[in-house]
Formats: structure tokens, C-alpha cells, sequence
């Protein structure tokens, strides 16, 4: 499999500047990186983009996710893994990475369970993560970038 091109956000000049400001602010919000790397990683699982889950793990990996959350991320409802601070986030990030599959997008009972375990600050930073992964798993997704091939 090849790239249909090169991924966009390198294209176009600035493009990245602006993605990588976002993605610092999302690491100043107060959030354990563990928890912002799940968040991540569901939602690229649920997008189906390989080069986003691919650096997803890695980067989960980097963070101090172990091997049994990143193996059982998808089940995270079932798994014994997760806490329950992280299991309102995943639910948060499948609901905003979700939006067309319900008329009201994220529910009230998603949203409050989220807003027990996380302030403004980190529920922005959880949002602002959904919705830049979101962003790198449509322009993946979209041009086939390749799992593993940015490092």
C-alpha cells in the first residue's frame, strides 16, 4: 500500500504549527498523559485509521500504559483495567467521536459522568484531544498514510 500523498497537514505551510499549539494547550489542561493517550487511541480505533492507532500505542507506550489496557482499550467497558476517571473520558471521546450515531451527540449522562471526575480546564483538554485526533485520523484515513511510517 502507498500514500495517496503526503498527509496534509504537511502540505500546506503553517498547518502544523497550529496542530501542534493544540496539542500542547491539550497537555497543559491538567490530564494524566495516560489518560489523554487512551482517549487518543479509542478514538483512532473507532475511526479505523492504522497510522493513528499505529502511533497511538506507541505513544501510550511512552506514556506508562501497559500492555493489558493497550490490548483491551476497545473492551474498556468490560476490561478490569481502566478507572473509572478514564473510563468517563473514553466514554466521552467514543460520544464526541461519534456524533452522528445519536440526535443528541454527547448525552447529558455521558457528559455529567465526565464532568464528576474532570474540571473545565481538563474536560477542554479531553475535548480539544477528540477532536485533533479526529482531525489526524480524517486527513490519515482519508490520503492511506501508512501504519509505522513516521517513525
Amino acid at each position: 500500500m502507498q500514500p495517496r500523498m503526503k498527509n496534509p497537514a504537511f502540505v500546506l505551510p503553517g498547518a502544523t504549527d497550529g496542530i501542534q499549539a493544540l496539542f500542547k494547550a491539550v497537555h497543559s489542561g491538567g490530564v494524566d498523559a495516560t489518560t489523554l493517550e487512551l482517549v487518543h487511541l479509542r478514538a483512532s480505533q473507532i475511526n479505523g485509521c492504522s497510522a493513528c492507532v499505529d502511533a497511538g500505542v506507541k505513544t501510550a507506550r511512552k506514556a506508562g500504559v501497559d500492555e493489558d489496557r493497550l490490548a483491551t482499550v476497545a473492551a474498556w467497558r468490560e476490561a478490569p483495567y481502566f478507572t473509572d476517571e478514564e473510563r468517563a473520558a473514553l466514554a466521552l471521546a467514543e460520544a464526541a467521536t461519534r456524533l452522528a450515531d445519536r440526535a443528541d451527540g454527547v448525552s447529558d449522562e455521558v457528559w455529567d459522568r465526565a464532568a464528576t471526575y474532570f474540571d473545565e480546564q481538563q474536560l477542554a483538554a479531553i475535548i480539544l484531544m477528540v477532536g485533533v485526533t479526529n482531525l489526524f485520523n480524517r486527513l490519515n484515513a482519508s490520503t492511506r498514510q501508512i501504519a509505522g511510517a513516521w517513525g
